[in-house]
């Protein structure tokens, strides 16, 4: 997210830009309220399109991007039907051994990854299906076995981007990275992890979570600010601007949701942890 002050073209852009972002925040709220199958619907869509922009980015041959969309679906609604049954959606003790059934699941990712990548003879696309298919897949996983744990992060998510927006553009000064994201300012990062600590701090204690989760905010929103980089110098190597455009005044989803994937993948790592007595 930008933190800079608009130009005169980007404020015309304002009203989509917050109109779409009510939508997708209001669209998240209820499939995670609804969990079960609603969530892993709306997981799957959201990760088959990251794929496609992520196959457009690289200018791959569209056909490696369906199969690998297939493949994604196969795994999120499919495969993890038969790990985790909706049916026994948050179950009010979390197995150890539970959790540990997501390892086949995250080794379906990794071979639908690897053909992938072997078919289309592009490591770039092999990557890419890892990239957003381990984290999809652990999402649905943490939403089976703690839903509010996935508003919880969701949380702290906004919270970086929305802070991090505010304090680089009421404080400016020093660019963090000029030649990978010209925009962002250390007053950013720091806004950003600032505002996810307090959210994760005051989440945390209303949904009653485990204590780690009260003190998270900070690193988790230091991951949230690390994804979004990392999609930044990829699309500056590449010479894009956005990863799409179905997103009014956003661009494409995995412009919004870069972030979070590194987010997702550190918290199911917390919740495994958990599981297993070791935090």
């Amino acid at each position: 997210m930008s933190e800079t002050a608009p130009s005169p073209k980007k404020n015309s852009d304002l009203p989509a830009r917050f109109a779409a972002g009510v939508i997708m925040i209001a669209v998240a709220l209820v499939a995670t309220y609804a969990s079960g199958w609603w969530f892993r619907i709306l997981a799957a869509l959201a990760a088959s399109v990251m794929v496609l922009e992520w196959s457009d980015m690289h200018r791959a041959p569209r056909v490696w991007a369906w199969l690998a969309v297939l493949g994604i679906a196969a795994v999120l609604l499919g495969f993890a039907e038969r790990l985790f049954s909706a049916a026994t959606n948050n179950p009010e003790l979390i197995d150890p051994a539970d959790l540990r059934g997501a390892w086949p699941g995250f080794a379906a990712v990794a071979v639908l990854s690897a053909v992938t990548g072997l078919l289309s003879r592009r490591l770039s696309m092999g990557w890419g299906v890892l990239y957003i298919g381990i984290p999809a897949f652990a999402l649905v996983l943490i939403n089976w076995a703690w839903a509010e744990l996935v508003l919880w992060l969701f949380l702290v998510v906004w919270a970086t981007d929305i802070f991090a927006y505010f304090a680089g553009r009421a404080i400016g000064g020093p660019k963090l990275a000029p030649r990978i994201s010209p925009n962002k300012t250390w007053a950013g990062l720091l806004g950003g992890v600032l505002g996810a600590a307090i959210v994760a701090w005051v989440a945390a204690h209303y949904m009653q979570l485990e204590e780690i989760f009260l003190y998270l905010g900070a690193p988790m929103g230091l991951l949230a600010q690390l994804g979004d980089l990392y999609e930044s110098s990829v699309k500056r190597r590449l010479g894009v601007k956005d990863s799409g455009t179905i997103l009014p005044g956003h661009g494409g989803v995995l412009d919004r949701l870069d972030g979070m994937l590194p987010v997702v993948l550190a918290t199911f790592a917390v919740l495994m942890l958990l599981s297993t007595g070791t935090l």
